[in-house]
C-alpha cells in the first residue's frame, strides 16, 4: 500500500532529521489569513499562529510586498556598513514603543541572551555590583528558548536534562508571587528580573492583576533592571499592543520577537533607555544578520499592519468572544479556561482510557482546526490576530463540538 503526501513527508524528516520535536501529523504547504491548508488540500484554521509569530496572519499581501520589494534591492550588508533600512526602523519602533534605543537580533532567544547581557554589564559599570559577581532572577514556568543560558533558568528537565554544566548567577523565585521577589531583589548583586507578563509556554498562566505593576514598583525600589519577555505575548496578542500596557507600567528593558518578524521572517529586537544601552560599545555584543535590511523592511511593514488594522483592539474584542464560547463547554474534561485578548487555553483532565490534551489536538485537526498541547494538559488557542467575529464562532463550534465528541 503506498504512502500519502503526508506521510512520505513525515517519513523524510523521520529518517533524516533530529527528532526533537513531536508534531501534530499533518504536513502544510500553504497558508492565507488565519488559514492553512495541507499537500492534500485540506484546510484549517491555524489557533497555533506559530505560537504567536504569525499576528498578522499568513503571507500578509503589505508584509510579502516589502519582503519582495527589499529582496529585489539588498538583503544583507553585516554591520560593517550602514544601510538604508536600519535607521528608519529603529525611528520607527523606539517612537511606536516609548523606548530611547532598540538593538535588532534574529530570534526571540537571542533577545533574552542580549538583554542579559546589557543587565550585566549595566549591573557592573552602573549599579556598581562587584566584577562578576551579577545575579539575573527569574521566575519559575519561565521559558524564553533553549540555549545554554534558556535552560540554566528553567526548571523543565526535558528542557535542561544532561546539558550541564549551567551558567551562574542565575536564581528563580516563584511566578506571581511578588513577596518572594521583594526578598530576593534585597540582595544587591541582583542586576536584572526577567519575566513574561502572562507566561506562554507554561500554559497561558496569567498572574494576579497587580503582579506586573508590583513587579515594576519592586524593581524601581531596589534598583533593579525589568526585563519583560515579551516575545509571545507582545505586538498585540493580549489586547494592548505590550501585554504591560494592561498594568500601565514599563519595563526597563523589552524583548520583542515572533510577530516582529510577521510570520515571513526572523526578528527580533531589545528596546531599553540611553543608560542601559549606552553601556555596549563597539565590538562587545553583535550578530551578522542582526539589523540586516531585509529583515528592517519586513519588521516595519509587520509593525505597520498591527497599527493600520487595529490588531491589538480586534484581539481585545474577539478573545472576550472566544472566552465566553470556551466557558459555555460543559464537560467534565475540561477543567479551567483562562487567557488576555487571542492568547487562551483550556486545561484538559486525562481521561479514563489514559488519553491527553494531545488526542484532542488529533481530534481537533481532523475537523478542520489546528492547535498544539503545552505539556500534557493543556491546550493552548492563539489564532492570526486578524480573525473575524464569524470565523471565531465558528472555530468555537469546532472546538465545542470536538470536545464533546470525544467525551461520548
Amino acid at each position: 500500500m503506498s504512502m500519502s503526501k503526508s506521510q512520505e513527508y513525515i517519513s523524510l524528516e523521520d529518517q533524516y532529521g533530529a527528532h526533537n520535536y513531536h508534531p501534530l501529523p499533518v504536513v502544510l504547504s500553504k497558508g492565507e489569513g488565519v488559514f492553512v491548508w495541507d499537500v492534500e488540500g485540506n484546510r484549517y484554521f491555524d489557533f497555533l499562529s506559530a505560537y504567536s509569530a504569525v499576528n498578522q496572519g499568513h503571507c500578509h499581501p503589505k508584509i510579502i510586498q516589502a519582503l519582495h520589494n527589499q529582496s529585489q534591492r539588498i538583503t544583507l550588508t553585516s554591520r560593517a556598513f550602514h544601510n538604508d533600512q536600519l535607521g528608519p526602523f529603529e525611528k520607527y519602533i523606539t517612537e511606536l514603543l516609548g523606548f530611547d534605543r532598540v538593538l535588532p537580533m534574529n530570534t526571540g532567544v537571542e533577545g533574552g541572551e542580549t538583554a542579559i547581557k546589557l543587565a550585566r554589564k549595566w549591573g557592573y559599570t552602573v549599579k556598581g555590583i562587584p566584577a562578576n559577581q551579577a545575579k539575573i532572577v527569574f521566575a519559575s514556568g519561565n521559558f524564553w528558548g533553549r540555549t545554554i543560558a534558556a535552560i540554566s533558568s528553567s526548571q523543565d528537565p526535558d528542557s535542561y536534562g544532561d546539558f550541564g554544566p549551567f551558567v551562574p548567577g542565575f536564581e528563580v523565585v516563584p511566578y506571581n508571587d511578588l513577596e518572594a521577589l521583594d526578598k530576593a531583589l534585597q540582595d544587591g548583586h541582583v542586576a536584572a528580573f526577567m519575566v513574561e507578563p502572562i507566561q506562554g509556554e507554561a500554559g497561558v498562566i496569567v498572574p494576579n492583576e497587580d503582579y506586573v505593576a508590583g513587579v515594576r514598583a519592586l524593581c524601581s525600589k531596589y534598583n533593579v533592571l525589568w526585563i519583560a519577555d515579551e516575545v509571545q505575548t507582545g505586538l498585540g496578542r493580549t489586547g494592548k499592543m505590550l501585554c504591560c500596557d494592561h498594568a500601565g507600567v514599563k519595563p526597563d528593558i523589552l524583548i520583542l520577537g515572533k510577530a516582529l518578524g510577521g510570520g515571513v521572517f526572523p526578528v527580533s529586537a531589545v528596546l531599553t533607555h540611553h543608560e542601559v544601552m549606552n553601556v555596549l560599545h563597539p565590538g562587545q555584543h553583535g550578530s551578522t544578520f542582526g539589523g540586516n535590511p531585509l529583515a528592517c523592511a519586513v519588521a516595519m511593514a509587520a509593525l505597520k499592519v498591527l497599527v493600520d488594522e487595529n490588531l491589538a483592539e480586534n484581539a481585545e474584542k474577539l478573545g472576550k468572544v472566544f472566552r465566553s464560547r470556551l466557558q459555555m463547554i460543559n464537560v467534565s474534561i475540561v477543567s479551567g479556561v483562562r487567557g488576555k485578548g487571542l492568547l487562551n487555553a483550556i486545561d484538559i483532565v486525562p481521561f479514563g482510557n489514559g488519553k491527553t490534551a494531545y488526542d484532542v489536538c488529533l481530534a481537533l485537526k481532523a475537523n478542520g482546526l489546528l492547535a498544539k498541547q503545552t505539556h500534557t494538559h493543556t491546550i493552548r488557542f492563539a489564532p492570526p490576530l486578524t480573525i473575524t467575529r464569524e470565523q471565531i464562532e465558528t472555530a468555537a463550534d469546532i472546538i465545542a463540538h470536538t470536545i464533546d465528541a470525544v467525551t461520548r
